[in-house]
């Protein structure tokens, strides 16, 4: 069983920064890949980053490829995420997720573990 709890969310001016961050309990979490995903008011929960188990294979949605960063501290448990030139088009809630795999996936379908999520909002 993994539980995963982001943080770092906020409110933040288009062009700023935020660093998202994903604390996950559970012995074997360093051997999961572990994904963003987020969510607008409206619109269907959508991919954004992911990250195998040992940091070798990081993907990125077009959208904010070239300004968020995924990364992982396997020691401390914990996935972050590095969103620099935000925009408001990023304002959403954005949730961890893990399925039990060394690999991630864009499909949010075969997620086994959800975060609570955190708010991102971000002002134009």
């Amino acid at each position: 069983q993994v539980q995963l709890v982001e943080s770092g969310g906020g409110l933040v001016q288009a062009g700023g920064s935020l660093r998202l961050s994903c604390a996950a309990s559970g012995r074997t979490f360093s051997r999961y890949a572990v994904d963003w995903f987020r969510q607008a008011p409206g619109k269907e929960r959508e991919f954004v980053a992911t990250i195998s188990w040992s940091s070798s294979t990081t993907n990125y949605a077009d959208s904010v490829k070239g300004r968020f960063t995924i990364s992982r501290d396997n020691a401390k448990n914990t996935v972050y995420l590095q969103m620099n030139s935000l925009k408001s088009e990023d304002t959403a809630v954005y949730y961890c997720a893990a399925r039990g795999s060394a690999y991630g996936s864009s499909v949010p379908q075969t997620v086994r573990y959800w975060g609570q999520g955190t708010q991102v909002t971000v002002s134009s």
